[in-house]
């Protein structure tokens, strides 16, 4: 009796000891299992805390990477403002040299008529009465065309004669015409020895002049009057 009930105890405190290593091990199990578990969470806890905040830092920075077709878009419309700003310019230039050149042509077509009209300003004036004058003109820039004469001088309207040639001239510088355009439609004495009438248009122009010269001793012919006439009466 007493070797078994020993056995017994004995073999009660092997269990129990069984039964508290099994226990140990299994609290050792659980709290390794918890702290790996606590560790993971941690860690998972911790990069998802830090990225944000080095997110922040990197916007805060301005260093953020591009992506490189943006890159590449930016310098194209830069290259484009650029390119588009010198063609604007270019424009510009072309636009004041034409601007430019358009003053001059316009300057060499009034100094052209300056020169024409002998550069004489012309005052209109009250006409004659004759109906077919529309406007009377006369000026005190005219001056004496010059003569090749010599002596007394006598007027002569010979066609092509020297004293012809020379009314001529002083006829196209009163109706402020060029004398190698000029057409000569008639040419007569203007009621004295020394005074002559002609009247004349220029070109293809339906526009035409009686102009009155009168003949200065030494110098040649000058214009006197001029008359703007509505139709050519000598055509």
């Amino acid at each position: 009796m007493g070797s078994r009930f020993n056995q017994r105890d004995q073999k009660r405190k092997v269990n129990k000891i069984y039964n508290i290593a099994i226990t140990i091990v299994s609290i050792l199990i659980v709290i390794v299992a918890v702290s790996i578990f606590l560790s993971d969470d941690g860690t998972e806890t911790k990069k998802a805390t830090t990225e944000p905040k080095q997110v922040a830092e990197t916007e805060k920075g301005k260093v953020v990477d591009k992506p490189a077709g943006k890159e590449e878009e930016t310098d194209s419309e830069k290259e484009d403002a650029v390119g588009d700003s010198e063609a604007t310019e270019e424009d510009a230039e072309k636009e004041d040299s034409k601007s430019i050149k358009e003053d001059a042509e316009e300057k060499t077509e009034d100094d052209a008529d300056s020169e024409k009209a002998g550069d004489a300003e012309l005052v209109e004036v009250e006409g004659s009465g004759d109906g077919n004058v529309a406007a009377t003109y006369t000026s005190e820039g005219w001056k004496p065309v010059g003569t090749e004469q010599s002596g007394e001088h006598t007027t002569s309207f010979e066609k092509g004669s020297v004293d012809w040639n020379e009314m001529s001239k002083a006829i196209a510088s009163g109706a402020g015409i060029d004398e190698g355009s000029m057409k000569l439609w008639w040419l007569q004495n203007g009621g004295s020895p020394t005074t002559a009438i002609g009247t004349v248009s220029e070109g293809d122009n339906p526009k035409t002049f009686r102009v009155y010269i009168e003949w200065v001793d030494g110098s040649g012919w000058k214009p006197v009057k001029v008359e703007e006439l509505k139709t050519n009466d000598k055509r």
